[in-house]
């Protein structure tokens, strides 16, 4: 997880590849002074691919790019519901899973990641339009429709273009942890974390002044951790009732309010672990939480680990 480590990054495109699909994770991880990774774009053999929507790709590689990489990122093709990808490609992903790549699948990627039978018995999620094709052509996936994107270690899926996002900046800070994933968004003008357990759309129309009038208070609360913020303070800045605030949230988010602002001063703690020399006591009271012992409580409810460990993990080897 130091940043010192070089992740080598493969982008397998099909034919049919959606250019979105395909974009995403080329410029999310593309090679920078700040971004520790080396991206090859490959095809099932190297030279021209015929994507979707107008659009071709001339490829330099060809699979034994996924020979190469630790993450290989599968973007979304056309008509995933009618033929599985060609042989080769199935077992190049199963051999690159077996090295120990993790497998990233954005869109309707999905229904190549589970041709390799990877899939099998784990949740996975792709495009709303073909949750159900999913499930119905690999019934041993247990296939979710309402969450953005599903992480089960060395198998990802996303929903659409948009979550493929989310999914890139979730895999990266796993990696070189919150100050480099909200580096990434704030380049890219996306949200810095949406929860991938978050609705892929919500089934009825919601006012739009209403969405804008949030979002405006998450970001007014992420200038205000450090102060006590509840429900009601945050409901007041809406301009809403509680209730409603909570139930709309909840919607837009995943989370309820308290967990949200639980989740961003734990992110905050682990940018200023990151970032600072700060102690334990001081960064606790700087995120709002008051002392160093409610600080590790919640670290270690949230993310498995401690303050002290989390720290040594991103500054060893630097």
């Amino acid at each position: 997880m130091s940043s010192s480590r070089l992740h080598r990054v493969a982008v397998l495109v099909l034919e049919g590849a959606k250019p979105l699909d395909v974009g995403i994770p080329a410029q999310v991880f593309t090679t920078r002074a700040s971004m520790p990774y080396e991206v090859r774009v490959c095809g099932a053999t190297p030279g021209l691919v015929t994507g979707g929507d107008g659009l071709a790709y001339h490829v330099a590689h060809g699979l034994d790019a996924l020979a190469w990489a630790d993450l290989v990122f599968v973007p979304g093709y056309r008509f995933p519901d009618r033929d599985d990808p060609p042989r080769a490609v199935v077992d190049a992903l199963i051999a690159a899973h077996e090295r120990g790549a993790r497998l990233a699948a954005i869109s309707t990627g999905a229904f190549a990641l589970a041709a390799t039978g990877l899939l099998d018995g784990r949740r996975a999620t792709t495009h709303w339009h073909y949750t159900r094709a999913l499930a119905a052509r690999h019934p041993l996936v247990r296939v979710d429709e309402n969450v953005l994107f599903v992480d089960e270690g060395s198998v990802l899926t996303s929903a659409g273009a948009a979550s493929g996002i989310d999914l890139c900046l979730h895999i990266l800070r796993g990696d070189l942890g919150v100050a480099a994933s909200n580096h990434a968004a704030r380049r890219l003008v996306a949200a810095p974390y949406r929860s991938g357990g978050q609705a892929q759309y919500v089934p009825r129309s919601v006012p739009e002044p209403l969405g804008e009038r949030f979002a405006a208070t998450r970001e007014w609360a992420l200038h205000r951790l450090g102060e006590p913020l509840t429900l009601d303070v945050l409901a007041q800045q809406a301009g809403v009732s509680a209730r409603t605030f909570s139930r709309r949230f909840v919607e837009e988010t995943g989370y309820t309010p308290m967990q949200w602002v639980m989740r961003a001063r734990i992110d905050l703690a682990r940018e200023l672990l990151e970032r600072s020399e700060r102690s334990v006591e001081q960064i606790a009271d700087d995120v709002g939480l008051g002392t160093g012992a409610n600080l590790r409580l919640h670290f270690q409810r949230i993310l498995g680990t401690t303050p002290s460990e989390y720290r040594r993990t991103f500054t060893r080897g630097e």
